[in-house]
């Protein structure tokens, strides 16, 4: 089977032809470079209408193939700019009815994955997509592919080019802050990592604010870079941990930054895991990345009626069902002292020995390591504040009658907390296992706790089914309060509960809607303003920030 390929959710028009073996026969391309401002939706639908026309043909000449060789014309369905989406859509309903060949509209991030897959030996990775619309940390389970972070507000690549038109450097932003950067030194930027989500407003208002009050400008290209890429790279590696796999893929347009680039084969490298990054050609957007998805989903779906071709504005990565991929990817190998290597810390096998009761308990140490991806300027600060924040968030949870780890010791100048060790199974790899029943008495004690937990006004802010422990007497255990921080906001709250979905998600897509109502129904009972907090999640789900 021979795919021919039409891509264009926002300023780039790609079209490819890709063959079922895997080969990628033909790739062209033309991107949109607006003169003033950002990108305009009708204006980047205007630029596809013009070369879709000329792009296919040249596509055909490079592979040396004529319109009946192809099989199957495939598009991005979505997520994109509305207008784009449409011309493409029609473009491609154009070429099929005309050729008299099948159609088939795929989901636009899943081609960047897919099309990152084929073209490097990665395998089963946790993938970070960053783009000047997108911005995602992904990774397969349960039968699709989980968004375990994204952003909750604007893409960095969007960040990155406002603060660019901004400060009269030009579009793209991502090129000229990249270069400006290395000549310049850190200046104190908002780092903004809630659970395993990242925010860049708060970011790109703070650089912009300290432009307008002269500080230098390759300063704040400096801090700027690197204050956002660590919160890429921290969220990644959170992902990473949480999945324990081996390989980690970068794919998006903003792969071109080298930076970037070396700071994830840093981290990469730090859990025993290998890093790969596709050929620039196929990072950014473009046709063969669609006309590849487009085989895979007609092996196991068959193609479309024309009538079903509607564009899918606001089309999520998690909607889509992908049999083509298989769990069968080497889990991390850890060395035999380290109990788990998490993104934030070791946690190290250790003892407590208590002198006034004269036994020896077993106990862990978490110990926050240097970030050797992150320069030394925000890495001390966030271990030394997480440290002891982290502390103290503990012993305020046990007083509520929450079971947490016990604290014996607290060392500021190694970054480490000496605990209590506590058996038992995490609620990731219990869920599956347990019946109905014993599913529904753990969701409402989870609820439960949270909701308590939140009256204190507290966030635990990185609530994973990882971080949740049924230990060997069936109690629950709340675990890792390493990103929380005290707030009133409903934001916040609702930011908490919306990890915890997408992680329960990840883990069974098809008993998640029912294990988070439950987990729902409980946290209401003693949570006041339960209803706004429910409302929020609604709210931050329907922003439409995944699009373009």
């Amino acid at each position: 089977m021979i795919s021919l390929g039409i891509e264009g959710t926002a300023e780039k028009t790609g079209v490819g032809i890709v063959n079922s073996e895997g080969e990628v026969l033909a790739i062209c391309g033309k991107q949109l470079y607006p003169e003033e401002g950002g990108i305009h939706p009708r204006e980047a639908g205007e630029h596809h209408a013009y070369w879709i026309p000329k792009l296919i043909p040249q596509a055909l000449h490079k592979a040396s193939l004529s319109f009946d060789d192809i099989d199957l014309i495939s598009f991005s369905q979505g997520p994109g700019l509305g207008p784009a989406l449409r011309i493409v859509a029609t473009s491609a309903r154009t070429l099929a009815l005309s050729l008299k060949k099948p159609i088939i509209g795929v989901n636009h991030c899943i081609g960047h994955i897919e099309i990152g897959k084929l073209t490097t030996d990665a395998i089963n990775p946790v993938s970070l997509y960053v783009s000047g619309g997108n911005s995602q940390v992904i990774a397969y389970e349960s039968g699709r592919y989980g968004i375990f972070g994204e952003t909750l507000d604007i893409a960095v690549g969007n960040c990155l080019d406002h603060f660019s038109r901004e400060t009269g450097l030009g579009h793209p932003g991502g090129p000229v802050v990249e270069k400006l950067a290395k000549g310049g030194s850190y200046i104190e930027l908002p780092y903004t990592v809630k659970g395993m989500d990242f925010s860049f407003s708060g970011l790109l208002s703070a650089a912009l604010r300290a432009y307008k009050k002269g500080k230098d400008i390759e300063d704040i290209c400096f801090s700027l870079q690197e204050t956002a890429f660590s919160m890429l790279v921290e969220v990644t590696e959170r992902a990473l941990s949480h999945t324990q796999r081996d390989e980690v893929l970068l794919c998006g347009g903003v792969a071109a930054n080298k930076h970037l680039r070396e700071m994830l084969d840093e981290m990469a490298n730090k859990h025993y895991a290998k890093f790969y990054m596709p050929e620039m050609k196929f990072c950014g957007d473009n046709g063969a990345m669609i006309a590849w998805l487009g085989i895979l989903m007609s092996k196991y779906y068959g193609t479309m009626d024309v009538k079903d071709t509607n564009i899918i504005q606001r089309y999520r990565t998690d909607e889509v069902d992908v049999p083509w991929v298989k769990d069968s990817q080497t889990k991390i190998k850890l060395p035999p002292n380290l109990i788990a290597k998490g993104a934030e810390s070791d946690i190290i096998k250790s003892k407590w020995f208590s002198g006034f009761k004269n036994y020896e308990s077993p106990a862990i140490i978490k110990r926050r390591l240097p970030k050797t991806y992150r320069i030394s300027e925000i890495d001390s600060k966030i271990r030394k504040s997480r440290t002891k924040r982290e502390a103290k968030i503990l012993s305020d949870v046990k007083k509520s009658g929450i079971i947490t780890p016990i604290i014996y010791d607290v060392d500021l100048d190694k970054k480490e907390i000496l605990m209590e060790y506590i058996e038992g199974l995490t609620v990731k790899d219990l869920i599956d296992d347990v019946d109905y029943k014993r599913r529904k008495e753990i969701s409402y004690q989870i609820g439960d706790y949270l909701s308590k937990i939140h009256s204190m006004d507290i966030i635990h802010g990185d609530l994973t089914s990882s971080n949740i422990l049924i230990d060997n007497d069936g109690k629950l255990v709340f675990i890792d309060f390493g990103l929380s921080y005290y707030s009133n906001l409903i934001e916040d709250k609702a930011d908490d509960l919306l990890v915890l979905k997408k992680s329960i998600k990840s883990v069974d897509y098809n008993k998640s809607a029912e294990i988070f109502n439950w987990i729902l129904d409980s946290y209401s009972l003693n949570t006041k303003n339960s209803s706004e907090i429910f409302d929020k999640i609604e709210e931050i789900e329907s922003r439409g920030r995944y699009t373009h």
